[in-house]
């Protein structure tokens, strides 16, 4: 398995230790795990080039609303 070698002040060191402990896992798997959770594709690659794609009037923007139509909040 490939190795990483990582720089970090003291105080990140630390507080990684503390929640590798607190996971009860090792700071490198911690670490490993958090890298891959950050790295994870959550979208499809074009994605994001969809934005606008769709022409439907129901899908425009609603006017935005006064703030003076806001319901009276009671005061504490």
């Amino acid at each position: 398995m490939p190795q990483v070698s990582l720089y970090i002040d003291k105080e990140t060191l630390v507080k990684i230790g503390q929640l590798a402990q607190k996971s009860h896992t090792s700071i490198s798997k911690w670490v490993g795990n958090n890298l891959k959770r950050l790295l994870k594709d959550d979208y499809p690659d074009d994605y994001f080039e969809l934005f606008g794609a769709i022409r439907d009037t129901s899908f425009a923007r609603p006017e935005e609303l006064a703030f003076g139509s806001d319901t009276k909040r009671m005061s504490v």
